[in-house]
């Protein structure tokens, strides 16, 4: 059996910008697809934290060392310049790997540089 799982996170990115006239895509800045082990053309779950949001997208290269996170096409249409996004990379592991998985999780400041990163997400207390 295969288990759908996190693969990796950018949290709390800043949208900086909203192309409605743009192929539809999610531009991100190519150092932090690098650091978050993100393809172009990868799938991606968008979560908007300001509206409440949640769509489906793909990645393009965004120019490295731009900060940028570039919602285009239909995107820019639950996105807006300015929102807080949590961008969201899935993949499917087997029984055999999800014990060890480690999803890398990147957590960006306001103006999308990286305050820190993990591997684990903190556990929720009550």
């Amino acid at each position: 059996m295969l288990n759908c799982m996190l693969k990796a996170k950018l949290h709390k990115a800043s949208v900086t910008h909203a192309v409605l006239e743009y192929e539809g895509s999610c531009a991100i800045d190519s150092d932090l697809l690098d650091m978050a082990g993100l393809r172009e053309y990868e799938q991606i779950q968008i979560y908007n934290i300001d509206n409440g949001k949640r769509f489906t997208t793909y990645i393009i290269r965004g120019e490295a060392g731009s900060n940028m996170i570039s919602m285009n096409g239909a995107a820019a249409h639950k996105a807006k310049v300015g929102d807080r996004v949590i961008i969201c990379a899935y993949g499917y592991y087997g029984e055999d790997t999800v014990d060890e998985l480690k999803p890398r999780m990147i957590y960006l400041n306001p103006d999308n540089t990286v305050s820190h990163t993990s591997n684990a997400i903190p556990v929720q207390l009550g």
